[in-house]
């Protein structure tokens, strides 16, 4: 059996965010987990693996993805090609499975008007999303959902499509814990000695880090050596969220950092006092599971999928209310018994999700969907 893969988006760092992260992982174990079969990686820089590469000079989400990327990936025969995201080309002929980590800009469209194109070349890109994801969703031979929420969800948008044909796996989770902690020069403020709130993720609307900052606006007066981390990805909404922290009245309690590397994840996670999640909508949402390994107490929303990826290892707060927000934050600060409840449930929690086992997984359904 001869298997393609779209590893274009390889590694976190490169470009692809916890997609990236997705696809290194499993990259990385699949030699180990599968020695049977031949596969090929579609990448756009060589990386290290033993697997034959295919260099593809195509980023993801261009016309340019739709028109070339098809034809490469059938010149290459292949039995089955995976696409770790929605956006399969529409000219492919292979056969292909597909992994759905979410459904937010239908979920949440609102969201994604916050951009800065222009209007109608936003419009434009939005209806080719929906028609290439109609395209990856009706056309599959199987679809990955990260989560039983992302089924449902694509089951409520495309009710025309199979259950059967929808298989959730679940993502594993990176062991920084074990990350190096090498001395070297860091902003002072990725381990303050003064207690925190952390949030890490990127900026984006539904996100939620305006009621996030509202939130600690309102506790900020009851706990006075309390401070609030935000950190994630630099891009103009890390901008719109910058302009936000400087017009607040706790603009000097609030740092936001930039582009932190796994190094700097490290020291984030080991100092904090809590950790929370704002969200309006995930497919199944790391960070939390991240902040569970250093045995930070974490305070989540309730929305989408995170109750069922974090069980009784969470607090949970609704997402729309400031109000609900700054309540449970301040309860969880000022109880430390849940704290310690919170600590022991998620270090149980976080034995659910293990790469290799999703990788093992993800091999089972390729042997399942060329034999069929």
């Amino acid at each position: 059996m001869k298997v393609g893969i779209d590893a274009r988006m390889f590694g976190p760092r490169a470009g692809g965010g916890g997609l990236g992260r997705y696809v290194e992982q499993f990259v990385t174990r699949l030699p180990d987990v599968d020695t049977q079969n031949h596969f090929v990686l579609f990448t756009k820089t060589n990386i290290d693996s033993p697997l034959e590469q295919v260099p593809v000079n195509i980023h993801w989400y261009t016309f340019k993805e739709q028109l070339f990327l098809g034809r490469l990936i059938d010149r290459q025969h292949l039995d089955l090609v995976h696409f770790p995201h929605w956006n399969v080309p529409i000219l492919l002929k292979t056969p292909f499975v597909v992994t759905i980590h979410d459904l937010i800009l239908l979920e949440q469209p609102r969201s994604a008007v916050a951009t800065t194109r222009n209007p109608l070349f936003y419009a434009v890109k939005y209806w080719a999303y929906k028609l290439v994801l109609w395209n990856a969703i009706h056309r599959s031979k199987q679809i990955i959902a990260v989560s039983e929420y992302t089924k449902q969800s694509i089951l409520t948008y495309f009710p025309k499509t199979d259950p059967k044909k929808i298989t959730v796996i679940y993502e594993g989770l990176t062991d920084l814990t074990t990350k190096s902690k090498q001395e070297r020069k860091v902003d002072t403020r990725l381990a303050p000695t003064t207690s925190y709130l952390l949030s890490i993720g990127n900026s984006y609307p539904h996100k939620n880090l305006p009621r996030l900052i509202q939130a600690f606006e309102q506790i900020a007066p009851q706990f006075p050596d309390l401070r609030l981390i935000l950190a994630g990805r630099k891009d103009i909404f890390f901008d719109r969220i910058d302009h936000q922290i400087q017009r607040s009245a706790v603009a000097n309690r609030i740092d936001h950092i930039a582009n932190p590397t796994d190094e700097d994840l490290v020291r984030l996670y080991s100092n904090a006092t809590l950790f929370v999640f704002p969200t309006l909508s995930e497919g199944f949402g790391l960070p939390p599971l991240e902040a569970m390994q250093f045995c930070v107490p974490v305070v989540s929303s309730n929305a989408s999928c995170l109750p069922e990826i974090l069980g009784n290892a969470a607090a949970y707060m609704n997402p729309t209310s400031v109000e609900d927000m700054a309540q449970v934050i301040s309860r969880l600060l000022n109880d430390p018994d849940l704290q310690a409840e919170l600590r022991k449930n998620g270090l149980e929690q976080i034995k659910k999700f293990d790469w290799t086992n999703m990788t093992r997984q993800i091999a089972s359904l390729y042997t399942h969907c060329v034999n069929e």
